[in-house]
């Protein structure tokens, strides 16, 4: 690898673009980011403030030794810019006991000896009363976890990739990719500049960016809602985890580091189509209320049932639920993260490193297999 001598552009300097360019400039290459806004702005999927970081895994167990490289370099990023950008404060896996995903974090903890604490329902009424809990319910916390700041994260990972050598271009909109022979060449309205690698991440831009994608990606917008807890000492006290509930209705939720509210999210089953992202409906409707009503009434009754706040994104899901990792198809200088499923944020620097790793060198010691490009047959 010869990284000093590399040009690497980097398209879309957001949740996982800001970390690429931070790892390949940390590296010595060259880097040129574009971003048709700014970093850390709230058009995508990575604003509300809050986003969870965990240890345990209800996806798939594969993730854990990626979150494991995310966790350290969650600490470097933070050691290097004296900003905190994520608190551990636990999360709170819940749900029935004979659901698949609690099966699935539990293997997950057991197989990479995660630090954790099992909850039966009578344990977890108790310890966190703010929860309501049902017949055959469980709980898991997951010590290694918390909350990250996904604004600050990003606008701190780009302002450290700068302050490395990295130049990044704002409100400067990518509107073609080339590949050219030994490299690659970037288009916008200014004009071209070539690069020898090119590292993309459009998160929901991706089907305007690259319509012959062979995978699809569905983009869904997604609705975050704030609630005030009547009894805040039971939301801000010595513990105050994030939590996941598994079923009937997949949500999770987060106490906001200011001590006022809770915020509340959903599940990509119940995200509406996001239509074309430059034209994204920001308002949410009543209706779209309905189903926050309800987890409040059935499992939340503290938080008092109308919101104070609402904000709107967007997030890109593929039909596994599994990102897109690996080199453009019929494009080898090309590198692609996209499709992150709503799960991506706390991987963000393990994957940024991944994809620096595959700019520079063409492969990653990363256990990336089940999620690369190579070979993929579907989404």
């Amino acid at each position: 690898m010869s990284a000093a001598r590399k040009r690497v552009a980097v398209v879309g300097v957001g949740t996982m673009g800001s970390q690429a360019a931070w790892r390949l400039a940390a590296r010595g290459a060259e880097v040129v980011g574009y971003d048709r806004y700014a970093p850390g702005h709230d058009r995508s999927a990575a604003g509300g403030e809050t986003r969870i970081f965990r240890s345990a895994h209800f996806e798939d167990s594969r993730y854990v030794p990626l979150l494991k490289h995310a966790d350290a370099l969650w600490e470097q990023l933070q050691e290097e810019t004296g900003r905190e950008l994520r608190r551990l404060t636990g999360c709170l896996l819940m749900g029935p006991t004979d659901h698949q995903q609690m099966a699935t974090v539990l293997e997950s903890i057991a197989e990479h000896d995660l630090d954790h604490e099992a909850l039966d329902a009578e344990a977890l009424a108790k310890r966190f009363p703010q929860y309501r809990v049902e017949d055959g319910d469980a709980a898991v916390l997951d010590r290694r976890a918390g909350f990250i700041r996904p604004e600050l994260t990003i606008q701190t990972a780009a302002r450290r990739a700068e302050q490395l050598g990295a130049v990044i271009h704002r409100y400067t909109t990518v509107r073609e990719i080339v590949p050219v022979a030994n490299g690659v060449e970037i288009r916008t309205d200014a004009g071209s500049e070539r690069f020898d690698t090119a590292v993309v991440t459009p998160g929901p831009w991706v089907n305007d960016l690259l319509p012959d994608l062979p995978w699809e990606v569905d983009v869904r917008r997604l609705v975050s809602a704030w609630y005030v807890p009547t009894t805040p000492d039971a939301w801000f006290g010595e513990e105050r985890p994030a939590f996941i509930r598994t079923a009937p209705t997949h949500c999770y939720g987060l106490p906001s580091p200011d001590g006022v509210s809770v915020k509340l999210g959903l599940s990509r089953a119940l995200h509406r189509p996001a239509g074309d992202p430059n034209q994204l409906d920001r308002t949410v409707q009543p209706e779209e209320l309905e189903i926050f009503s309800e987890l409040i009434g059935r499992y939340l009754p503290d938080l008092h049932p109308d919101p104070t706040r609402l904000s709107v994104y967007m997030e890109g899901y593929t039909e596994s639920s599994r990102p897109l990792v690996g080199p453009l198809p019929g494009a080898e200088n090309v590198v692609l993260l996209a499709g992150f499923s709503g799960h991506g944020f706390k991987l963000a620097p393990a994957f940024g490193d991944i994809a620096a790793d595959l700019a520079l060198d063409g492969v990653s010691p990363q256990p990336i297999g089940f999620l690369s490009t190579v070979g993929r047959t579907e989404a």
